[in-house]
């Protein structure tokens, strides 16, 4: 069997190295091809590794069946995929080789040596380095332009973060051909230009450096630094501990000494960090569940100064123009697990983040201040950080909405730079039509952001919510150039109210749980257009169970009432362009949404909607039915109110609350009030 899309074909995959992540790589490869029959096998000359990474392996399956992640079944299965080996033989079919072995230029010379003499022309040669370039890494292959580095992250199976880094002979269609697998098997992929240590690292191994020069200028131990800075960035673990974790302390040694001549002198092996390499000891670090005792003067003086590096370093890398504001904001989020640098300067203020700069550069000497981190304190203004992204493909632009911790859930940040970026769509002459997706396959958009409805405590707040969104909705609907929906997963609440302001919408196939109005779980209606939307799309007797019971239906059966016009088995953009190109052309006909008033039956179903408030229920049917008797536009209206109307019932309070303590799998108590 294989695996086909995206224009390639992957029959076998290959990793070389199992050591602390090429097992890791190869279960991940696994966990998420097994099902199309694309078979794993890791290679090493050593067989007690391949019988560490082997171990490793199934006991990771083993807890992820015990948690309930995978079915017995199926984790078993996904374990047997993968092939532990010494014979390099077994991947001379490989479509795909990723190389994880030692941080060393005449290893990976070997291994690809090697790879290209036995491995199929048209093979993929990846190499998971941390740090060298892939100029250095593939200076000697034949054929360059398939070749480039892809960055995993601890631990890799798990880790959505990978930084895709091309040389500057790789294939740039090979480049974004990999984005878009990466993102298909769950992974949160960056591009990022050619350079030592990429953009990640710098920051990982930066932190430490900045941590472990406070230990050496005695304003705390090992343990107080570690539980200080883990506090102040919001880190999973302390830096220590994470090197401790990941068995980093050589391979940080190294890369801060390369550091020092290729992106600034500040960098360097700390006497600390020497000093643990020659011993080949761990960190003495917090034991679960000690309390470590700082003063607060212990705290300002370490946590100040690790902050200032840290802002200090992540403008450098977006300076350098290797990264870029949006990526590197994800990539602290989701792949190092600590505050992302922009949002939080923003919330500090970009002048105080500059200061903290500015005197940790005077202390530290060969440390750079950027100059747009004093251009954009100057201007007064907060850093603008983007969450939904155009990529123009031809006369077609892209627009991808990309928050994946939260699946894509809409916060007015997504709406203002929707509303900026169909603005600009709608201007430019060049422009057709447009695409809209979700960053993903799990979710299109997964509904509004629960802290942001939270924040609304008035029905005027709520009702002016609305409003303001609907102005967003509107454009959309009425760009004049057609906007097809390219739902990549659930459409959950505002996503599916998003949707269906497009011209048209198209599917993943096959999903069972894909749109849904869950509001009234919450205490409350559909605020973004969805009493109006839906009935005027499907009719209202199809409508009327979706929005009162709140349960989601599937892609296939969304397909049938006709709120969307096709499941997609492919590559659903390239489905969307499409149906872009025949809607142009007169080939694809969508039906426009009613804007004028719409027939009520004279019966409607009967609709059981168990736990749900009866008085929420009863200001649902007022907006549909309201709605339904006039224009869409003064439907809107009425929505945007009784909206604003459900701020004064008991009910809403209590399905917030329950939302934000117990999520969304523990139905609230209702008083119907």
């Amino acid at each position: 069997m294989s695996f086909t899309l995206f224009g390639r074909t992957i029959r076998k995959i290959g990793v070389i190295g199992s050591g602390n992540i090429g097992p890791d790589i190869a279960l991940h490869f696994s966990q998420n091809l097994y099902l199309y029959g694309v078979p794993v096998v890791v290679v090493d000359i050593v067989q007690a590794a391949l019988d560490a990474g082997s171990r490793k392996a199934e006991s990771k399956m083993a807890k992820a069946a015990e948690k309930k992640f995978f079915k017995k079944e199926a984790a078993d299965a996904i374990f047997k995929n993968i092939l532990f080996t010494t014979d390099y033989g077994k991947i001379a079919d490989a479509d795909f080789v990723v190389e994880a072995a030692f941080e060393r230029e005449d290893v990976k010379h070997k291994i690809f040596d090697q790879c290209q003499a036995s491995c199929p022309k048209t093979a993929i040669f990846a190499s998971n380095s941390s740090h060298m370039e892939p100029e250095v890494i593939f200076g000697k292959m034949e054929d360059k332009n398939r070749c480039l580095v892809i960055h995993y992250f601890f631990p890799a199976e798990r880790n959505i973060l990978v930084e895709i880094v091309p040389g500057k002979d790789t294939d740039p269609a090979l480049t974004e051909y990999l984005m878009k697998l990466y993102e298909f098997i769950g992974k949160a992929p960056i591009k990022v230009k050619s350079r030592y240590g990429y953009a990640v690292d710098p920051i990982f191994e930066g932190l430490f450096e900045a941590t472990a020069l406070t230990v050496e200028k005695g304003l705390a131990n090992v343990k107080q630094a570690d539980v200080i800075v883990q506090k102040a960035l919001g880190m999973g673990v302390g830096p220590f501990t994470a090197h401790n974790l990941a068995g980093g302390n050589p391979i940080t040694q190294h890369g801060l000494n390369e550091m020092t001549s290729k992106i600034m002198p500040w960098y360097r092996s700390p006497k600390i960090l020497d000093d643990q390499v020659k011993s080949g000891k761990p960190w003495e670090t917090a034991a679960k569940g000690e309390t470590v005792d700082y003063t607060p003067v212990m705290y300002e003086s370490v946590s100040n100064r690790v902050i200032g590096a840290y802002f200090g370093m992540i403008c450098e890398i977006v300076e350098s123009g290797i990264s870029n504001i949006g990526d590197l904001e994800l990539a602290m989020d989701a792949g190092l697990v600590l505050n992302s640098p922009f949002s939080m300067m923003n919330k500090i203020g970009v002048k105080k983040a500059l200061e903290l700069v500015e005197v940790y550069a005077k202390e530290n000497t060969g440390f750079k201040v950027a100059d747009m981190l004093k251009k954009q304190a100057a201007s007064g203004q907060p850093w603008k950080i983007p969450v939904v992204f155009r990529e123009d493909k031809g006369d077609v632009a892209l627009v991808k909405i990309r928050r994946p911790k939260v699946l894509n859930a809409l916060n007015a940040d997504v709406f203002e730079q929707l509303r900026e970026i169909f603005t600009g769509i709608q201007k430019d002459p060049k422009i057709k039509g447009a695409v809209l997706t979700g960053f993903g396959t799990r979710a299109f958009v997964s509904g509004a952001d629960i802290g942001m409805l939270a924040a609304q405590k008035t029905a005027e707040e709520g009702e002016t919510g609305c409003l303001n969104n609907y102005s967003v909705l509107d454009l959309i609907e009425n760009l004049g150039k057609p906007v097809v929906c390219a739902m990549n997963g659930l459409a959950f609440g505002g996503g599916n109210e998003i949707a269906m302001c497009c011209t048209g919408r198209i599917a993943t196939k096959g999903q069972k749980v894909f749109v849904a109005q869950p509001e009234p779980k919450l205490g409350f209606i559909p605020g973004a257009g969805g009493t109006q939307r839906l009935p005027r799309l499907v009719g209202l007797e199809k409508a009327w169970p979706i929005l009162r019971h709140s349960n989601p239906i599937s892609s296939s059966q969304a397909k049938e009432i006709g709120l969307i016009q096709e499941e997609v088995e492919g590559d659903l953009i390239e489905a969307a362009m499409g149906w872009v190109s025949k809607i142009l052309s007169g080939q694809a006909k969508v039906p426009a949404i009613p804007k004028g008033p719409i027939p009520i039956p004279s019966k409607l179903p009967e609709v059981d909607i168990g736990h749900l408030s009866r008085k929420i229920d009863a200001l649902l049917q007022k907006a549909i039915l309201d709605g339904a008797k006039t224009t869409l536009a003064e439907g809107l209206k009425i929505e945007a109110r009784i909206f604003g109307d459900c701020f004064k019932t008991q009910d809403r309070n209590i399905g917030i609350d329950n939302f934000m303590k117990n999520g969304p799998r523990v139905n609230a108590n209702f008083v119907h009030n």
